[in-house]
């Protein structure tokens, strides 16, 4: 991944994009910290896709979908008899 500074990246932006369709992702930078990505849309549409599971795999997978809380037998107080 080339590097190149922000103010690069805007004047030569044609050549930025050319050189991310051509090498790869390209990172920008932003007073010497590292502030974005520039990658192919087809890139980014697999990173998103890989993100996030789909509701097929939420339903089918294996893990715990979340956690409930649930106290031991025997330590709920019972609710007062109102036996008329």
């Amino acid at each position: 991944m080339q590097t190149w500074p922000v103010q690069d990246a805007k004047a030569r932006f044609s050549e930025f994009l050319d050189r991310c369709l051509s090498d790869g992702p390209q990172v920008v930078t932003k007073r010497g910290m590292e502030a974005a990505v520039l990658v192919r849309v087809d890139e980014w549409r697999r990173l998103q896709a890989s993100a996030r599971p789909s509701l097929k795999q939420l339903l089918l997978a294996d893990s715990a979908r979340g956690e409930l809380p649930v106290r031991p037998r025997g330590t709920s107080r019972r609710r007062a008899s109102t036996a008329l």
